[in-house]
């Protein structure tokens, strides 16, 4: 059985790299293009994280839509009729926080470090 605990942290760093990628607002982040590319980078790495958690530790978390997840690391990936920015933000500010809360609380299951509980 492959340990999640590295595909967790990879989850965890990339969300804060996304949160502080998107953290000076909407217009800040539709100027530039180094923060988007950046932004995408790791919902990409984080999904593709995500892919690699155990089933064991994604059925515990049933409000994550985890084949939605997979679903929108391909677009990422393979960029299928553009990356629509609209959405991504939206993704960010509506899906993200329920991953979030997931994998931190599987984190703390699993005695790893959480930002912010220092």
């Amino acid at each position: 059985m492959k340990d999640d605990a590295i595909y967790i942290e990879h989850v965890l760093e990339s969300i804060r790299r996304i949160e502080e990628g998107v953290a000076q607002g909407r217009d800040v982040f539709f100027a530039s293009h180094l923060l988007q590319d950046a932004v995408l980078r790791n919902l990409q790495t984080m999904a593709e994280s995500t892919q690699r958690l155990s089933q064991a530790a994604k059925a515990a978390y049933p409000d994550v839509d985890w084949q939605g997840i997979s679903a929108f690391r391909n677009v990422l990936v393979h960029g299928y009729l553009g990356i629509n920015l609209d959405r991504v933000w939206e993704i960010i500010h509506t899906n993200l926080p329920t991953l979030k809360t997931a994998v931190h609380d599987l984190a703390r299951r699993r005695g790893l470090a959480v930002p912010g509980d220092e």
